[in-house]
């Protein structure tokens, strides 16, 4: 088989593989990700199920691709916030990876449900996943690593009930930072997605009027809960 030919299918493979996911992404927004259906991805492309099976063996196949490309979309933009602002106080820095991901979430909201919403029945994500999900976090870390090694960390006291869970967050996530930090990320990257998930899903309607600054002012009060000065 010819260059040609190898490169002329690999083109049509990767537009094929856009179309389903394109397909699917119309399918979550009108349906949800529960009645995601590979046999009526299929039907409104055309083709033949059997088909589309030779690309996602399975729903659960196309779901993951669907979810990786979500977080990797995601975390895109929360890197190019930060890398925007390199050079700026640790606080600085947080906030505006804080606010790229609200930002993205409201211009995607779909695929903000998807990874943060409800869990699907019958699905589990696999580890392939994991990479991709933890960009942001990584992130963060980042940030405060850079803030302990700059002096402009104050690591929160622990109880004493939370220190064997600290120790062991620590371990697994930054064991060079100090653990009342690491469990206080821990805690301020749940709520982050919390204060995005609550202005998405509607939580805040009727109580929360000036979105934006409201939720600059909450994320940088996270900041500081994390020890960032």
């Amino acid at each position: 088989m010819s260059s040609t030919v190898r490169g002329a299918r690999a083109r049509a493979r990767i537009e094929v593989t856009a179309a389903i996911k394109e397909e699917a992404g119309r399918q979550l927004a009108s349906e949800g990700a529960a009645k995601l259906s590979l046999r009526a991805v299929a039907r409104e492309l055309g083709m033949v199920s059997s088909a589309v099976y030779r690309y996602f063996p399975s729903r659960d196949d196309l779901l993951t691709a669907l979810i990786i490309d979500a977080y990797d979309s995601l975390g895109e933009a929360a890197e190019a916030a930060h890398a925007a602002v390199t050079d700026a106080p640790p606080v600085e820095r947080w906030v505006a990876v804080g606010e790229a991901v609200r930002g993205w979430a409201l211009a995607h909201p779909q695929e903000y449900a998807l990874i943060y919403g409800s869990p699907v029945p019958g699905y589990s994500a696999p580890q392939t996943t994991v990479p991709a999900a933890a960009r942001v976090g990584l992130l963060l870390i980042g940030i405060v690593r850079d803030a302990h090694r700059g002096h402009a960390l104050e690591a929160p006291l622990l109880t004493d009930e939370l220190v064997p869970e600290a120790v062991r967050l620590a371990g697994d996530l930054a064991p060079d930072l100090p653990p009342g930090a690491v469990a206080a990320l821990v805690a301020a990257w749940a709520q982050l997605y919390g204060l995005v998930g609550f202005e998405l899903f509607g939580q805040f309607n009727r109580v929360v009027e000036e979105r934006e600054p409201f939720f600059r002012y909450a994320v940088t009060r996270l900041a500081r809960e994390v020890g960032l000065r």
